[in-house]
C-alpha cells in the first residue's frame, strides 16, 4: 500500500473533515523526518490507539538555532513513506513552508517556566519554535491524540502544557525511548555521526546508567556529577551542555530522587549533539 501524501492544508483539512463525519478517532504523529525505529514505535502506539494516523514531516525552521544545523538536517522523504507502508498510515502530511508560516506570519507561541533550563537554557527559542509549529499542526490536523517520544522528555512537558494553557482538545501522549541494542538512544541526529564517534556515542546513556545507580543507593547527586562528566570527556566527549537531576513534575532541580525524577544529559560528540534521559527510581 502506497502511503497517501499530502502537501497543502485544504487537502489535509478536507480528509479529516470527512473522517471526524464518520465519528472516527485521529492520531497525529510529529516528526521531522529521518524516521527510525523510535518514530515508528509512535506511528504503531497511534494505530493502536486511533481510527485514522497522520504522520507529519516537517522540518521546522524556527526550532533551528543556527543556519548550518538546519542546512545538515537529514531530509529522507521517500524513504519515510516507505518505512510507513506496513503500517498502512493513512496519510503523510509533508507541507511545505509556506502552509506552515504563510507570508505575513508574526506569531510566537511561549511557554515559560519550564523552558529557560536544559535544552531551553542552551538552545534560545527553540522552545518557541517547538510550540510554534505544534500548536499549528494540532490545528491544523484536528486530531484527537498526538504521539511523543520520552527522549524529548522536557519537549513533551512544554506541548503538554502548551496544549492544555491554549485550551486544545487533544491528549498528548508519550511513548518510551527506543534504543539501539547498545543502549543509545534513537535520534535521527545519529545518522550524522562517524563509524568511529558512534562506537563511543553509548558511553552516555552507560554513564547515566551508572549514576541511577548510585543515586537509587542513597548518594547525593552533588558527589555524582562532576565525575560523570569526567568520564564522559574520557570517552571522547569534546563538551557537556548538561547532566542534571530533575523533577518529572516541573524540572526543579533534584539533590535526592524524593519524588518522580530523571536524569537529563546533553553532550557533544564529533560535532553533534546528543541527548538523553533516564527515569530514576524515588529512593528509599
Amino acid at each position: 500500500m502506497t502511503t497517501p501524501i499530502i502537501r497543502t492544508l485544504s487537502e489535509l483539512r478536507a480528509a479529516t473533515h470527512a473522517w471526524h463525519m464518520a465519528g472516527e478517532t485521529i492520531g497525529v504523529v510529529p516528526t521531522m523526518g529521518a524516521l527510525h525505529d523510535g518514530h515508528l514505535s509512535l506511528v504503531a502506539a497511534a494505530k493502536a490507539g486511533c481510527d485514522r494516523v497522520i504522520v507529519t514531516i516537517f522540518v521546522n525552521p524556527k526550532q533551528f538555532n543556527q543556519a548550518s544545523d538546519l542546512d545538515n538536517y537529514p531530509r529522507t522523504e521517500e524513504e519515510d513513506a516507505r518505512k510507513l507502508e506496513r503500517f498502512r498510515v493513512d496519510a503523510v502530511y509533508a507541507p511545505d513552508v509556506s502552509q506552515i508560516y504563510p507570508d505575513g506570519f508574526s506569531t510566537n507561541v511561549s511557554v515559560t517556566g519550564m523552558t529557560d533550563v536544559l535544552c531551553g537554557a542552551h538552545r534560545p527559542g527553540h522552545f518557541d519554535g517547538v510550540a510554534t509549529v505544534v500548536t499549528k499542526l494540532f490545528t491544523q490536523s484536528s486530531a484527537d491524540k498526538a504521539y511523543f517520544g520520552e527522549k524529548d522528555f522536557q519537549q513533551l512537558m512544554v506541548v503538554r502544557r502548551m496544549a492544555r494553557d491554549l485550551d486544545i482538545p487533544i491528549e498528548v501522549v508519550g511513548c518510551p525511548t527506543i534504543r539501539e541494542e547498545d543502549g543509545l538512544a534513537m535520534s535521527s541526529r545519529n545518522l550524522l555521526l562517524s563509524d568511529r564517534a558512534r562506537v563511543k556515542a553509548p558511553r552516555l546513556s552507560e554513564v547515566m546508567s551508572e549514576v541511577a545507580d548510585q543515586l537509587s543507593q542513597g548518594v547525593v547527586f552533588s558527589e555524582l556529577q562532576a565525575d560523570a562528566v569526567a568520564k564522559l570527556d574520557l570517552a571522547g566527549f569534546t563538551s557537556v551542555d548538561y547532566f542534571e537531576l530533575r523533577s518529572c513534575a516541573d524540572l526543579s532541580m533534584l539533590e535526592r530522587p524524593t519524588e518522580p525524577a530523571r536524569l537529563f544529559a546533553a553532550a557533544w560528540l564529533a560535532g553533534v549533539r546528543l541527548i538523553d534521559n533516564i527515569d530514576v527510581p524515588v529512593a528509599g
